[in-house]
């Protein structure tokens, strides 16, 4: 009988992605794989449909959609602490499910996404080893602990420091402003939530993060250094993990496909700004003219937010004539297109057609841009992505910054100025240059003998007695 890893995505399709890409390995090492993830509130859309659609492209893996847990409505949170409340609620459902799994094989760990630490109560009751698998980056992981000691030394709230450099082992200078939103005011629930949560990495088994060593290699060394903890639990990176494109002919093929077949190499600069990636109409609106003044091909997938404190609520799909500029699909038509709200952004990226992407920085899309080696334009909105752009610009030099982004409105002159400087200047070009070393270096970390294959490998040793008798390592 294989034994099984359970893999906990805990809420939100950011988890389940690259849960899937992580559970293919376990696979390829001859453990059996269960994924859970838990159904997200009625307002913030279904996660079945999702599920189903995994589980249908991977027979091999089991799936579970544990029920979501009411919160009554007069407790007023930020989504994110929703999501932990809700998480915590569901304990009681994991642990029947871990209970009922174990009758019929044995766990021999269980996997657990970043929001997910109060899963530690119950795997600590079982006895089941426990690790983290960060869908973030390692610099994300090193701030993280590092707000845990400020939160004991420093009295100030970082919203009180504005640009004030915060020096964190392994990074550069992380200005206050661009640490994670939800903790820059001491006093909310949403930083106490998180601190309490953030302290709890020390307590697993051990760290799974998604990059590879020679990505971040100042803020790896630093996690590993035990700065933070004498307890500090081993961190294995294993990444870049992103999804993998599925040979389907039987699926029709999207229309920004079709539309990218038709244009020239690298020549179409890609918008998109994730699953809760959604813009005011104002937005939208300097976003549109400065997509048609700079001449740049383009294709733009287009969310509206009729409401700013409604980020993780499912949003109705635009109507496009009603929400664009009046002309802008007629004026814009021979060199862009315009999606409404999804499109295949891993089939996009890795088009020969694309040449760029202005993105919001989620570590998904960050590695799935640098897999297919397409230089970025950062516009960061929420969670960990200000992070993401000081690292992408200031470490790893493969991303520009859209000015204004923090301000409330990026101006169309803006955009004009970004996306022209891209694709027509000097800079451009040396920065798409890099951007392809670091490409390279990725697929080197994923190959044989590569960084990343060795830490998984590594990590399952760690994870099992290698006596001759519990598995086989590839």
């Amino acid at each position: 009988m294989k034994e099984t890893v359970l893999l906990y995505a805990g809420m939100g399709v950011g988890q389940l992605v690259p849960m899937v890409a992580l559970a293919k390995l376990f696979l390829r090492h001859h453990l059996a794989v269960t994924i859970v993830a838990v159904e997200p509130p009625m307002t913030w859309g279904s996660s079945s449909k999702v599920i189903s659609g995994f589980a249908s492209a991977n027979p091999s893996i089991s799936f579970h959609l544990l029920p979501t847990i009411p919160i009554p409505a007069e407790i007023s949170h930020c989504p994110f602490d929703t999501m932990f409340d809700i998480l915590r609620g569901g304990n009681s459902n994991l642990l029947d499910l871990l209970v009922s799994i174990s009758k019929t094989t044995s766990i021999r760990a269980v996997v657990i996404a970043l929001f997910c630490t109060a899963t530690l109560d119950v795997t600590k009751k079982l006895g089941i080893p426990t690790y983290f698998f960060m869908t973030t980056s390692a610099s994300d992981v090193a701030v993280s602990l590092q707000v845990t000691v400020l939160d004991r030394t420093l009295s100030t709230s970082l919203k009180d420091m504005g640009r004030t450099p915060i020096n964190i082992p392994g990074l550069p200078p992380v200005p206050a402003t661009d640490i994670n939103l939800g903790v820059h005011d001491r006093s909310s629930d949403s930083y106490k939530a998180r601190v309490v949560n953030w302290r709890r990495y020390l307590e697993a088994d051990g760290i799974l993060v998604n990059t590879f060593v020679e990505l971040e290699s100042k803020a790896v060394k630093a996690l590993r250094s035990g700065l933070w903890s004498s307890k500090m639990p081993l961190v294995h990176c294993i990444g870049p993990l992103i999804t993998q494109v599925e040979d389907n002919s039987s699926e029709p093929k999207h229309e920004c496909l079709t539309w990218l077949d038709s244009q020239p190499k690298g020549s179409v600069i890609f918008l998109c700004f994730g699953s809760m990636g959604a813009f005011l109409q104002e937005q939208i609106n300097q976003l549109a003219i400065g997509l048609e003044n700079s001449g740049q091909r383009f294709l733009w997938v287009v969310k509206l937010l009729d409401d700013p404190n409604k980020l993780l609520e499912s949003q109705s799909e635009p109507n496009l004539d009603s929400i664009l500029p009046e002309g802008f699909l007629d004026r814009t038509k021979d060199r862009g297109m315009v999606v409404k709200s999804w499109a295949p952004q891993v089939q996009v990226l890795q088009h020969e057609a694309v040449g760029g992407f202005v993105s919001h920085c989620g570590w998904n899309s960050t590695l799935e841009a640098i897999t297919h080696g397409v230089p970025m334009i950062c516009w960061p909105l929420y969670a960990e992505q200000r992070l993401n752009k000081v690292i992408l610009m200031e470490e790893i030099k493969i991303a520009v910054v859209m000015d204004g982004y923090d301000k409330g409105l990026v101006r169309a002159k803006e955009v004009e100025t970004k996306l022209r400087w891209l694709m027509e200047s000097e800079g451009g070009k040396a920065l798409k240059e890099r951007m392809a070393a670091v490409k390279a270096k990725a697929a080197e970390a994923l190959g044989e003998g590569g960084s990343s294959s060795q830490s998984f490998v590594h990590f399952l040793r760690d994870l099992v007695e290698l006596d001759g008798k519990k598995m086989e390592l590839n």
